[in-house]
């Protein structure tokens, strides 16, 4: 990521090629690892979970010594404008692949609930079907299949989250605006500010969580409903988890003294997924939690 060049360095190379890396194939070992160790798993193979284990935390290492790296190439004053422009259309094309996967999710409760919900209740496939099934949503599915569950409404845990979750977005863009007007130590404030936030959104999720599994019923196993509630919202909290991560490491390297006012994609990289993750949260709390 982009950081200030070194003062041992007068101009970047026009585009930086980095030397032969171990880091992929260390990655891929890792990957492998962990696959295999998740398929036994799942399979009944109670020892495999330490393959799991051993498979994440062999590749946390491997992409700890990898962002290292580019870290310094960055810092010595490899980066060029080139590189600059690389990074920044890498970050563009990977937040774009997010968005394609939430509105993959997105799509499913549409047309769950608008297609597929009213197919199946009308009279040809009700009497053809589950006469006794009703066309309503959440749904528990024909002749009781779903135990009986509640839905989680959007008072009062959805709605706080919601206000940590626009609030850090102002934090960051605040602590952005100080970065670029040189203001080192209230950038690192709040930013400092804004991680808090985000873990703060997180533990309340967990929270959220125990209070549908023990006082509402609703499971992963609840429907289309418990399905479609569980993915999406669990799937963004894992989000604002690694999100978070990422600022937290950004804050690191700014109490470091890395960054520039002029010279500072690594912040801005982690502010435009930061930013992505509320627009996000705004749809699931409209249509998950009011709809």
């Amino acid at each position: 990521m982009s950081a200030p060049h070194s003062a041992h360095v007068k101009e970047a190379p026009y585009y930086y090629v980095p030397p032969d890396s171990a880091h992929p194939v260390r990655a891929s070992v890792c990957l492998l690892i962990g696959m295999l160790g998740a398929s036994a798993w799942v399979n009944g193979i109670g020892s495999a979970k330490w393959a799991v284990l051993a498979g994440l935390l062999g590749l946390f290492v491997v992409l700890y010594q990898w962002f290292g790296d580019a870290i310094h190439e960055s810092e010595i004053g490899l980066n060029s404008k080139r590189i600059d422009v690389s990074y920044r259309w890498s970050m563009s094309w990977f937040i774009f692949s997010e968005v394609m996967f939430f509105a993959a999710f997105f799509g499913a409760l549409w047309y769950t609930r608008t297609v597929t919900l009213p197919w199946l209740g009308d009279l040809d496939h009700k009497q053809l079907l589950w006469p006794d099934f009703n066309a309503v949503w959440p749904n528990l599915g024909p002749a009781g299949v779903v135990e009986s569950f509640q839905t989680m409404g959007p008072f009062w845990l959805p709605t706080i989250n919601t206000a940590l979750l626009l609030s850090s977005g102002v934090t960051l863009t605040i602590s952005h605006h100080a970065l670029r007007e040189n203001h080192r130590s209230k950038a690192s404030f709040w930013l400092f500010a804004t991680i808090v936030l985000g873990f703060i959104f997180v533990v309340c999720q967990g929270y959220e969580y125990y209070h549908a599994y023990t006082d509402l019923n609703l499971k992963f196993n609840s429907g289309a409903f418990g399905s479609l509630f569980f993915m999406l919202t669990g799937f963004h909290g894992f989000h604002v988890l690694l999100g978070a991560t990422m600022l937290t490491v950004i804050w690191i390297r700014l109490l470091k003294g890395h960054f520039t006012a002029d010279n500072h994609f690594g912040f801005e990289g982690a502010a435009w997924y930061w930013h992505f993750v509320d627009v996000v949260w705004l749809g699931l709390y409209i249509f998950v939690y009011w709809f």
